[in-house]
Formats: C-alpha cells, sequence, structure tokens
C-alpha cells in the first residue's frame, strides 16, 4: 500500500508507528521497508466506497453488489475491507428485495458491528476471517439477537458455523475475495432456509483477480477461477 513491497507476517505483535497517521499500534503485518498502516488507514478509503455502494444500489443479488465493490480501484486484494462488503452486500440485497425492513440505521450498525471484530490478520492468527462476524451480524440485526436470548442468537450463531466452515473449505491459501462470494452464497441459501427470502444470488462467478493475490492463487482449487489467457500460469 506504501512502496509496493511484498508484506511480512510476524507470529509475535510488535509495536510499530503507523506510516500515515503516526498512531502507535502493535503490528503483526508490516512491510521490510519499515511501513506499516493501521486497519484505520488501510481501510479508510474503501470504506466510504463500500458504505456508499451499498446504501445506493438497487440490486437484490449481494453477490452482484459485492463484485461492484471489489472493482474499486483503492480497494485492497486481501484485508478486512472485505468483511465490510459482505455484510454491506448482503444486508443492501435484503434491503432491496423488501421483505425485512432495512434502513440506514441497520446497514450503519452492521459495519459498526463488524469492525469490533474484524482485523486485519486475524484470520491467520485466530482463525476467524472478519467475514465471518460480518454474516454474524446481518443476521443477529434480522433477528433481534443479543446476550440472553434464545432462538435469535441460535439464527445467528448458526449463520456464522456455515459461513466459517465454508470458507475453511477454500483455505490454501486464503483469498478475501473467494471468501466474500462463498460467505455469500452459503448466507443467502441459509437465509431462504430460516426466513423464506430468497435473493437472486450469483453462483459460480468468475474471478478477474488471480495474478494479484500476494499469496498465489489456488487456482483450478478454486470454484471461481476459470483458466484462460492471462489467468494462470497453467494456460
Amino acid at each position: 500500500m506504501v512502496c509496493g513491497s511484498s508484506l511480512e507476517y510476524l507470529d509475535n505483535a510488535v509495536e510499530k508507528s503507523c506510516t500515515y497517521c503516526q498512531k502507535t499500534d502493535l503490528a503483526h503485518i508490516w512491510c521490510p521497508n519499515g511501513h506499516y498502516l493501521c486497519d484505520t488507514c488501510h481501510n479508510e478509503d474503501s470504506l466510504n466506497v463500500i458504505e456508499t455502494i451499498a446504501l445506493s444500489t438497487k440490486s437484490l443479488d449481494p453477490v452482484e453488489i459485492a463484485e461492484v465493490m471489489m472493482r474499486q480501484p483503492r480497494l485492497p486484494m486481501l484485508g478486512c475491507n472485505h468483511a465490510y462488503i459482505a455484510a454491506g452486500a448482503f444486508m443492501a440485497a435484503i434491503r432491496n428485495e423488501g421483505t425485512r425492513k432495512i434502513d440506514p440505521e441497520d446497514m450503519k450498525e452492521a459495519f459498526m458491528r463488524t469492525g469490533k471484530q474484524a482485523h486485519g490478520g486475524y484470520c491467520g492468527l485466530t482463525g476467524v476471517c472478519g467475514i465471518v462476524p460480518a454474516i454474524g451480524a446481518c443476521f443477529a440485526i434480522l433477528t433481534g439477537s443479543k446476550c440472553g436470548k434464545n432462538e435469535e442468537q441460535r439464527i445467528a450463531m448458526n449463520a456464522v458455523t456455515r459461513v466459517s466452515q465454508v470458507i475453511a473449505e477454500l483455505t490454501g491459501p486464503s483469498c478475501c475475495k473467494a471468501y466474500v462470494r462463498s460467505s455469500l452464497e452459503t448466507a443467502g441459501d441459509y437465509l431462504e432456509e430460516k426466513f423464506g427470502i430468497r435473493l437472486p444470488i450469483t453462483k459460480g462467478t468468475i474471478c478477474n483477480y488471480p495474478c494479484r493475490n500476494p499469496h498465489g492463487c489456488r487456482e483450478v482449487k478454486c470454484p471461481y477461477f476459470q483458466a484462460r489467457p492471462g489467468n494462470s500460469s497453467l494456460v
């Protein structure tokens, strides 16, 4: 994001100052040239775009909405921006479908809750991808789930379990864009199962980003990969 060098992933956190805002933080990811961006600076520009698209789109297809968000030039290839994409695209599609009333405050609440648990690099450090609590937040808002609730909390936790499982099956190496697509497909199926709300979800989207993944693309092991000129060294 600063100089274009490959990032270094640390086993233990070290204290670093953000290159942009100078805030001191404990970091697990930094540039070997000494650059470090805090989550706020890393996400700031793209989050404004994600929120604008979520609040304005008329699409009922959360994957279609997510693809528009992921095409934004300021969006990093990987990172917890994708958790906000999942939450925003899913809530926007439900709002546009119309069965459940979703207002802008619900959308902002989903983003706020996502930010509480989606932190860069923690998918590898704790085993929890930020997209998982993002989808959980959406179902919690839909049901009114909170501590002490019964079926409402069960629904949110079951959504989280299903999304976590489908993401785990796509690891090796990680790809946030594949996680977004698979999570929205899974969340859409669960939404229909629990609430009878059917969203016209695009499945089997062809990915346009395999050459950009710094960890390397899974290629034919990924359901969104299509071998074609410029898409893979296998072609």
